[in-house]
Order: structure tokens, then C-alpha cells, then sequence
């Protein structure tokens, strides 16, 4: 079992990416060509992967960090839809014969803003236009507080067979700091809507490092969530950038925890959950030991991107909305983030693209070997050199310099033909994969751009 070792976190707990690409979303830039970032596309014998930005929320919760819209204007959602909709018709032209849809996920914002009836117009739309395996994960993310069982019906008709639902904390003093008051009824009633309807795959949302928690507190929270029994839990460490997010300012004058709290809240978090019989995938997440995550990672299958861990390898990932990040095998495109420059772009029939980055061949070939060690927390020497064409030890030879103080702190072995992280090392597997990141090997700065790694 592992028992983090809280001097080894106070060392290395620096900003670093999270790698849900590579590059990061740093280095996409407004300068590359869009058209270019256009026509990538995969063969048409490559699965797709769709994501739905759905950016409305009818309340402000003050730690958030997404891209959303707050509004109780219900016609805006219509509106959204309409410019969704067309985006998509933009887009389907590209897409060759054959090709199915092997995952969807709708991600927000709040997906079940949307009424039942909008959740229903969409899900015609998109049967009417793409093709889906019989075995498609589609999973959507749910607010519990304004969740009603015709969403669940609405979302069922669509096809949904995976729901995640943010519960952050379930004190009443800690929902009233950061403003999203959530009771255990409303928990409790969609988890029971849910598997009543046959998706029986739920996920659950934590966040430790709020206002007002406590290492006592959020040890209680921990086991009243164990009561629920989530398939899957992620455990998120608050981020407090409010240069990046304003209304996390809201939040200065609350009680925000020591960093030696939060260090005893994630001792806490790792050793309750791995004891309670959830596998500690990674990167804050943790699954059952009989969950796909858990066991795609154990047959060396378990994939990363903007949604976090995946089970779907090999997918071309077309994303959709504002503010959604698309991906291909030599790319990354992000749409306009802004409401307005969105809905101008798509009306005027132009794909919405932002910003984004086409991929070199040491792009590629180092984004393999960061998500090698983010999902299998192993590296093969010979058989990236044969994928890759090169001298693997060689080639890295400064990264792998770089570990060398890692390995002498536990966190990873260096054998002659292979890397492996440690039970201890997967704590900091962040840092492990930035040695083999070229941009801040550059001495490019991390400060304010990223998140600490622990």
C-alpha cells in the first residue's frame, strides 16, 4: 500500500502541465495556420471521439476554473444548439465513410442545463449524423442540484451509459464558502435515478484545498462519499490562480487551508480510498479494481487527453463548442473561447478555431513517451527505439540525467533497459514526465502557467 511520504511532496510540489496533451495548451498559438489545422484528419478506418462544450450554469461556484456562461436565460441554450449544430454540419464533410463514433462525452459548464427536450433535439441530431459502435462509451458530466430523473430518461434515449458528477465536499460550511450548496439528498437521488436507469458507471468529484476543510473534515467527507460507492473518484487539489480566474478572488478572504492541511488532506485521501478497495490510477484518480480504467492500465491500454484518463486509444478526438480542444495525431486545434467570436465564426460558415499547433516528428515521438509514463508508469528502452527510430537512451540522455536525483529520492528505478516509477513515484509522476518535456527544458518559466504537480 502506498503511504506518501510528505517531505518527498514538499520537495518536488512545483508547477508543472498535467499533460493532457503534448505540447501543452501553452504553445498553441492564434499564429498557426487554420486552415492547416483544418484538414488534419485521421485514415477512415480511425474510430471518432466527439466532445460537447455545454458552458451554461445557472449559479457561480467561486473555485471554479471552467469556461462557462452563468445565466437563467433558458432560449440561450436553444440559440447554443442551433450554432452547435452547425458547426457540426461544417465539419462532417471531412469525415470519411465508415468511420464510428467510440466514445462521446458532454462536458460544461452544467450538460443537464439543457431540458429534457433540448437533450432531445440534440441526440436526433447527432444519431441522424453519425454512426456509433454498439459498445460506445458515452458518458456526460451532471450537476446534481438542478438534475431531475427526465434528464437521466433524455440522456438514457441518447444513449449515456457513464455519468460524473461534481460533489466537491459535503459540509454545509465549506459548500457555503465557495457557494454551491449540495445536499446529500440531491447525491443520493441522482446516483438512485441513475442506476435505476441502468447506468450503473458513476463517477464522483472531490476537491480538497477549499475554504474551511480541514484534514479532520475531509477525512468525514471521504467516508460519507465511500457510502455512495463511485465507481471511479477524482480527488482534485485546488488550484487558487485568481489571475487567471477573477471569481476565485471572492475567495481571498476565506479560510483557505494551510499547505501543511492539504499535504495531511491528500495522506489522507490516498490511504482511506486505497484501503476502502480503490485502485490509485494516477493524477488523482482512483477507480475499482474491476473498473475499465483500472484495468486498462493494467494491460497497458489506458490513454490520456483533455478529458483525463481514457480506456480509447487510436480515436481522433473532434471537439465541439466553444472553448473545445480537438485533437489528431499530428495536432491540437482550440475554438474561440468567447461566446460571441464563436457564434460569429460558425454563422459566417468558418470553422471556429482559435489557436492551435501542428505537431513536429519530436513532438510526436515525446508525447508517446510523456503519456507512456502518465498512464503505464513504465518505459520499454528497445521498443520505443524501435517505434521511434532512434536510440532511446541516447537520444534522452539529459532527461534521463535529470531523473537520476529522482531515483535516489525512490520515485522511479533506471535499469539498463527500462524505467519504472515507483508505488511512491506515482505521487509525482507530473514531475517524472517533465524531464522528457523539451519546451521547459528550454528553461521556458512554469509560474502562473501551471498548477503544482502534487
Amino acid at each position: 500500500m502506498l503511504k506518501p511520504d510528505l517531505n518527498l511532496i514538499r520537495k518536488y510540489n512545483q508547477p508543472g502541465p498535467r499533460y493532457t496533451s503534448y505540447p501543452t495548451a501553452p504553445h498553441f498559438s492564434e499564429e498557426t495556420d487554420k486552415q492547416a489545422l483544418a484538414a488534419q484528419t485521421e485514415s477512415e478506418d480511425s474510430d471518432l471521439s466527439l466532445y460537447f462544450h455545454i458552458p451554461f450554469c445557472r449559479s457561480l461556484c467561486w473555485f471554479c476554473g471552467c469556461t462557462k456562461i452563468i445565466t437563467t436565460q433558458q432560449d440561450k441554450a436553444d440559440h447554443y444548439l442551433d450554432l452547435l449544430e452547425k458547426e457540426i454540419s461544417l465539419f462532417l464533410p471531412r469525415i470519411k465513410p465508415g468511420r464510428k463514433v467510440r466514445q462521446l462525452h458532454f462536458g460544461g459548464g452544467t450538460p443537464n442545463y439543457l431540458t429534457p427536450a433540448q437533450i432531445d433535439r440534440f441526440s436526433s441530431f447527432l444519431h441522424s449524423h453519425f454512426s456509433f459502435h454498439p459498445d460506445a462509451e458515452i458518458s456526460t458530466e451532471l450537476d446534481p442540484r438542478t438534475l431531475t430523473e427526465e434528464h437521466i430518461q433524455s440522456f438514457k434515449n441518447l444513449g449515456i451509459n457513464r455519468a460524473s458528477m461534481g460533489v466537491q465536499d459535503v459540509k454545509p460550511e465549506v459548500q457555503e464558502a465557495v457557494h454551491r450548496i449540495q445536499t446529500d439528498e440531491h447525491n443520493r437521488n441522482a446516483l438512485k435515478w441513475l442506476r435505476n436507469a441502468g447506468i450503473s458507471s458513476c463517477n464522483l468529484d472531490l476537491i480538497y484545498g477549499l475554504p474551511k476543510q480541514t484534514p479532520e473534515s475531509f477525512e468525514e467527507t471521504l467516508h460519507h462519499i465511500l457510502d455512495y460507492s463511485p465507481d471511479r473518484l477524482a480527488v482534485f487539489s485546488y488550484a487558487h490562480v485568481p489571475w487567471i480566474m477573477p471569481a476565485q478572488k471572492i475567495l481571498e478572504a476565506k479560510d483557505l487551508p494551510e499547505p501543511e492541511a492539504k499535504l495531511k488532506m491528500l495522506e489522507k485521501i490516498i490511504t482511506i480510498l486505497t484501503d476502502n478497495g480503490y485502485h490509485y490510477v494516477g493524477m488523482d484518480h482512483f477507480a475499482k479494481e474491476t473498473d475499465p480504467l483500472t484495468v486498462a492500465q493494467k494491460n497497458g491500454t489506458l490513454q490520456r487527453n483533455f478529458q483525463g484518463y481514457s480506456t480509447h486509444g487510436g480515436v481522433e478526438i473532434c471537439a465541439f463548442g466553444m472553448s473545445s480542444i480537438s485533437q489528431t495525431s499530428r495536432s491540437y486545434r482550440q475554438n474561440f473561447k468567447d461566446i460571441t467570436d464563436y457564434g460569429q465564426a460558425v454563422s459566417e460558415g468558418h470553422y471556429p478555431i482559435d489557436r492551435g499547433i501542428l505537431l513536429t516528428d519530436e513532438d510526436v515521438m515525446r508525447r508517446d513517451i510523456i503519456m507512456s509514463i502518465m498512464c503505464q508508469l513504465h518505459l520499454d528502452y528497445s521498443a520505443k527505439s524501435e517505434q521511434h527510430g532512434i536510440d532511446f537512451k541516447q537520444h534522452f540522455a539529459d532527461s534521463l540525467e535529470l531523473l537520476k536525483p529522482m531515483e535516489k529520492d525512490g520515485l522511479l528505478e533506471l535499469g539498463e533497459k527500462s524505467l519504472q516509477v515507483t508505488e511512491q513515484g506515482r505521487l509525482f509522476i507530473r514531475n517524472i514526465a517533465m524531464s522528457f518535456d523539451a519546451y521547459l527544458a528550454q528553461g521556458e518559466s512554469q509560474k502562473g502557467k501551471f498548477s503544482k504537480t502534487v
